[in-house]
């Protein structure tokens, strides 16, 4: 068992009396295939290849047999397990079977370097991993400590020719007899899930989840979006993050509700599959509506599209509500949402959710209306906000105050009529595409760069990703030469230790940097220079 931090002023989950007290995953798992046994829990809509679907019932026998063939294993309570995968089934199954065991599924972003997987594998202290047949290569050759590694027979539906893996290393050979598994207590404060999400560090935190916090994901998120037993959900963002895990898959799984899982968006797609299927609900990122702009918009079922703005323009050309919201791998679920049967203010973040304490803070005290400051959040830790970052106190201890404020890194503005407006987020944080990158990460690659002397990553506005990374290094050579062969190597080492999205899309050789106090390099000064040239 994890040996949670504690806080002064941050109240942790008591196991006994908890809204989830004798619970788990297993529970709500089992109890909708009671209730729901026949109705389809998971659709698969694969770009190639048949569409499968499973209902409670089955899901629940193959996540139970997943379980057993991890045990079979030798995979223990408490053992960690890296999942990296692009969406399918296998995600799913391997997220939920792994909890059902008492293991700790570690889901990596499909997108990582080799470099950060190393790092994941390491800090978690993965003993096993599973993947597919495109990253087979890649996660053996950086994760060298694992025991053993299963891959899926497909690379999310697509044929893998060659690189099929036999019988024996295949998902489908980690299978078992349910009744092989040993009596587990129904904790609510064993750990769940970890994810890997950017900060202000020089490397990526693990977030840990309790059970109770994905119970509680499960159940607070059903509520905020209004979910129904016959609502049919379209997932399309990827299932190693918050956003599918929790605001999807565990509210639909409360709800008794079905998810129609893609591969990924696709903008060909989204309608055809949508009118199939159905749909009536969808969670979106900003830029997927703007990738629809140039499709007719059928005589669709949606009743509701959730993203981080409540009712934007884009509603009238859909036919949709939009419902926005905020929320963090940390918080689980929403800390702020709209309203699903009332007016919401156009383009706010919806109003603070009852289930949390929200304070937006001006230099030491609460803001006033039309005043912008730091965003704040108050849950309960190992219930409404996370457990604790893996094998990291002291970043845990830094990310709440001595009240028990969980400090998120945004900035927000208290409208005059009530309502929070996202204002901006941490200067060193950038998001792209929907990922959160911190500049940090980057600066790290290149600071050891030969030739460079500082390195400074700004976000630069993108029409479709909301932002992409731009680098200024600073050097002692300024040759055109030397600033090519600099550009050069810095992009090569980019290339090599991080993911796609995390690259500069630019590197700029300069001979000084601007300063602020303390001879920082004045970061708002770049970004003003971006700016200026995009409007320019």
């Amino acid at each position: 068992m994890t040996a949670f931090v504690d806080l002064p002023g941050a109240p942790f989950a008591s196991r006994h009396f908890n809204p989830f007290a004798g619970q788990d995953i297993r529970t709500l798992i089992q109890a909708q295939a009671r209730l729901r046994a026949d109705h389809s829990y998971l659709v698969w809509r694969p770009f190639q290849g048949p569409r499968k679907a499973w209902t409670y019932a089955q899901f629940e026998q193959t996540v139970a047999r997943f379980a057993a063939g991890l045990y079979a294993r030798g995979v223990r309570e408490g053992d960690r397990v890296l999942v990296h995968l692009d969406n399918c089934p296998e995600a799913i199954i391997a997220w939920f079977g792994c909890a059902w065991m008492g293991a700790v599924a570690v889901t990596t972003n499909a997108r990582s370097s080799a470099d950060e997987l190393t790092y994941f594998a390491e800090h978690a202290a993965c003993v096993a991993g599973i993947t597919q047949p495109r990253f087979a290569d890649l996660v053996a050759a950086s994760c060298k400590a694992l025991r053993w590694l299963a891959i899926t027979t497909t690379d999310n539906g697509d044929d893998p020719g060659a690189a099929r893996p036999s019988a024996a290393q295949s998902f489908g050979a980690i299978d078992g007899e349910p009744a092989t598994l040993p009596t587990r207590a129904h904790d609510p404060l064993a750990p769940f899930s970890v994810q890997y999400t950017s900060g202000t560090t020089s490397r990526p935190k693990g977030v840990l989840w309790t059970h109770a916090n994905a119970l509680w994901g499960a159940r607070i998120n059903a509520t905020h979006q209004a979910l129904r037993a016959d609502d049919i959900h379209m997932v399309t963002l990827p299932l190693f993050h918050t956003n599918a895990q929790a605001y999807s898959m565990l509210a639909v799984m409360w709800a008794g509700a079905t998810a129609v899982v893609n591969p990924r968006f696709s903008a060909s797609r989204f309608w055809p599959v949508s009118m199939e299927e159905g749909c009536t609900w969808a969670s979106v990122i900003g830029f997927i509506p703007r990738a629809l702009m140039d499709q007719e918009v059928p005589a669709h079922r949606y009743r509701l599209w959730g993203t981080g703005v409540c009712e934007p323009p884009w509603d009238a050309r859909y036919k949709v509500k939009t419902l926005g919201w905020w929320g963090m791998t940390e918080t689980i679920t929403h800390g702020t949402v709209g309203l699903v049967d009332l007016p919401n203010a156009s383009m706010s973040m919806g109003l603070p959710a009852p289930e949390y304490g929200i304070r937006i803070e001006v230099d030491g005290r609460e803001a006033l209306p039309g005043e912008t400051g730091d965003f704040l959040i108050k849950g309960v830790r190992g219930l409404s906000l996370f457990a604790e970052y893996l094998n990291n106190p002291q970043a845990t201890a830094d990310s709440f105050d001595s009240e028990g404020w969980f400090r998120t890194g945004d900035r927000v503005t208290l409208g005059e009529d009530g309502w929070l407006y996202f204002a901006d987020r941490s200067k060193d944080m950038l998001k792209v595409g929907g990922e959160n990158v911190a500049a940090s990460e980057i600066e790290r690659v290149i600071q050891l760069v030969p030739g460079v002397e500082e390195v400074a990553i700004v976000a630069r506005k993108h029409p479709m990703l909301d932002e992409v990374p731009v680098a200024f290094v600073r050097s002692l050579k300024t040759g055109q030469a030397d600033r090519e062969a600099l550009v050069a190597a810095v992009t090569a080492a980019c290339a090599a230790q991080l993911a796609g999205f995390k690259q500069p899309r630019e590197v700029r050789v300069v001979e000084d940097l601007p300063r602020s106090t303390l001879e920082k390099i004045n970061k708002a000064v770049l970004r003003a220079q971006l700016e200026s040239e995009q409007r320019g």
